[in-house]
């Protein structure tokens, strides 16, 4: 795949994550709450992890705009969410009322990691001196 077709495609990813993320996390909260919520009803914690992927899902949407100018912001969304998805999948294993997640947010965000991982471009710009 050529660098350029790499980030049509990477755009296209970054908007599609970002909507997910900004919108679509909650209602699969409601519609699936064994695979996406890790209490029941509206907790605390929920509220917070929402919130900060609602945060992400627009970076993400300004990122795709131009993705080589976000390149720390995009690898950042790629590690954090296989080390997300290693911890609820981690915690899952250990708690079985859990192991939904199995099914839901933890290969969710395994997708996300390797969609964007894979359509990062290989070539680097050059540094500054």
């Amino acid at each position: 795949m050529s660098e350029s077709d790499r980030v049509k495609y990477l755009r296209f990813a970054l908007v599609l994550v970002g909507l997910i993320f900004l919108v679509g996390i909650y209602p699969l909260t409601i519609l699936w709450p064994s695979g996406w919520s890790w209490s029941p009803g509206q907790s605390d914690y929920l509220q917070m992890i929402i919130g900060i992927y609602a945060t992400l899902g627009v970076f993400l949407l300004i990122a795709s705009k131009n993705p080589l100018a976000y390149r720390g912001l995009i690898w950042f969304t790629v590690w954090s969410s296989v080390v997300h998805a290693g911890i609820m999948a981690a915690q899952a294993l250990t708690q079985p009322e859990h192991m939904g997640h199995m099914m839901g947010d933890v290969p969710a965000l395994l997708v996300v990691a390797l969609l964007l991982g894979l359509l990062m471009p290989r070539a680097h710009a050059p540094q500054a001196a």
